[in-house]
């Protein structure tokens, strides 16, 4: 147990290594004095009381940060011999088991996992695909790497290979590599310029699509040297970028490229957008709700909700209050963190 808790931390850190840059844009903050034992107790009662205390399981592990429920975990191991995860598998269900089951595990873990489970079986989820590789940083990516590695003894690439076909794979797998140039404090106008008239002639100027000249483009180049390529690239092209997406490419690329080019354009955005997109109309996709709200919550939760509510005329909590009920509604609003 103690080699796995050390690969955990190890893990741990590296998942939170790109969160810890903008630390004041989460909702979920450390708890300030914080008792690991305190806790674990007190989630052994609620987990054993007759009907089970949903209200302490959440009002704890939505009030802590990953950090601090990784040493609850540890703390509940030691002191009942059991798992933590699985004993609030035993207790929950639904959709509130699927959100603190996530909130358990590692950014990485979280993410590998849900990679795994958008491949595993027949067919492929692409959109989970597309929304997790397309949004990580590159330390991120590798940290989902590792924690895949561990998780599920084979190669995140690998899956991904034989999981998918044609350009749609060839995009994926050089974005889940993680390779993306860093930010340089060096404007470089001259190349800025280069990349949007090569984006231009590979696509919209030309019959049929170089797609692998966009894929070189759109998966190594910086995040704010991309951001004024698409500006320059309005110069030489009648159509935005997102524009000449819709006109060049089709099916899961089309999909994957606008959502790439969302991603860079303004991440909290992209993220906005996909948790409007869970609960519009009839219906909500609890799955893709969940996952960015779990996956965004240490991260940049309170500038996704500011966006959303830009654009959206009412609060993320306000969508949350009339879409979900009952304490997955009370743990997804812990997580929102307040109405705007």
């Amino acid at each position: 147990m103690a080699c796995i808790h050390e690969i955990l931390s190890k893990l741990k850190l590296e998942g939170n290594q790109s969160s810890s840059s903008h630390p004041t844009c989460g909702t979920v903050r450390p708890s300030t004095n914080f008792d690991a034992e305190k806790d674990a107790a007190a989630l052994e009662t609620a987990i054993k009381t007759k009907g089970v205390d949903e209200l302490t399981i959440i009002n704890i592990l939505t009030n802590r940060s990953n950090d601090q429920r990784q040493d609850i975990a540890f703390a509940y191991q030691r002191r009942t011999k059991k798992d933590l995860p699985s004993a609030l598998k035993g207790a929950l269900s639904g959709h509130l088991e699927t959100l603190l089951l996530g909130l358990m595990k590692t950014p990485p873990q979280y993410d590998a996992s849900e990679l795994k489970g958008a491949m595993k079986g027949l067919g492929t989820d692409e959109d989970t695909l597309i929304e997790i590789i397309c949004s990580r940083d590159n330390q991120e990516l590798q940290a989902i790497q590792a924690a895949y590695r561990e998780l599920y003894k084979t190669e995140l690439e690998k899956d991904i290979v034989s999981d998918t076909s044609g350009d749609f794979r060839k995009l994926m797998v050089a974005l889940a590599k993680g390779k993306r140039q860093g930010e340089s404090s060096v404007v470089d106008y001259e190349k800025i310029d280069q990349d949007a008239r090569e984006l231009y002639e590979a696509g919209v100027k030309r019959k049929g699509t170089d797609v692998s000249k966009w894929i070189t483009i759109m998966t190594e180049r910086s995040i704010p040297h991309l951001q004024k390529v698409f500006e320059r690239y309005k110069s030489y092209s009648p159509y935005d970028m997102q524009e000449s997406i819709k006109k060049e490419v089709k099916g899961d690329l089309e999909n994957a490229f606008l959502n790439l080019v969302q991603c860079i354009q303004n991440k909290p955005l992209y993220f906005a957008d996909r948790l409007y997109e869970s609960m519009k109309g009839k219906g909500t996709k609890d799955k893709v709700l969940i996952r960015n709200m779990v996956s965004r919550s240490e991260v940049d939760m309170l500038k996704i909700r500011a966006e959303f509510k830009k654009k959206y005329g009412k609060s993320l909590c306000y969508f949350i209050g009339q879409d979900t009920k009952g304490d997955y509604q009370r743990a997804l609003l812990n997580l929102c963190g307040g109405d705007d």
